[in-house]
């Protein structure tokens, strides 16, 4: 059987794709963007909530692959990152789901053939084998997923 895997491109606008056990894979983006009169820990907790319903909506994800980024181009994004990342990943140990971040540019050599490829390379890579891809983000989860199935271990 295979294995349930969820990629996910950490960020507010967080790109996710999910390998269902049947084999079907489906994607997307979802926004964490602050709202109006959120307090600065609201969007973590929505971000919890959310990947919460992605588990229960597939029995269970059985492998978490997150797009590890070493740096970033300011400050707030460093920040988002590191409080996406806290979150998934005790989230992650709570439900024992094993989890491995996986750097940007294997994600992109990968995907693309170059391990500096830009964003349109690899929306173009991820059309090509058939995704209607809205943006970079879905397109950066689902080259890191394609990575991970071509692993072999899952």
């Amino acid at each position: 059987m295979t294995k349930t895997l969820l990629a996910l491109d950490l960020g507010t606008t967080t790109g996710w794709a999910l390998r269902e056990s049947s084999g079907h894979i489906t994607s997307g983006s979802v926004s964490f963007r602050p709202q109006r009169f959120e307090g600065g820990g609201m969007r973590y907790l929505r971000f919890r909530r959310w990947i919460s319903e992605i588990q229960k909506s597939v029995s269970e994800i059985q492998f978490l692959y997150f797009e590890e980024v070493r740096r970033h181009a300011g400050v707030d994004a460093a920040h988002a990152y590191g409080g996406f990342l806290a979150t998934l990943t005790a989230w992650c140990e709570h439900h024992q789901i094993p989890y491995q971040g996986v750097p940007v540019g294997t994600i992109k050599k990968h995907a693309a053939g170059k391990g500096n490829a830009g964003k349109g390379e690899i929306i173009a890579a991820m059309q090509a084998r058939g995704h209607r891809v809205t943006d970079d983000n879905v397109a950066d989860a689902l080259a890191l997923l394609y990575w991970a199935m071509d692993q072999g271990e899952v």
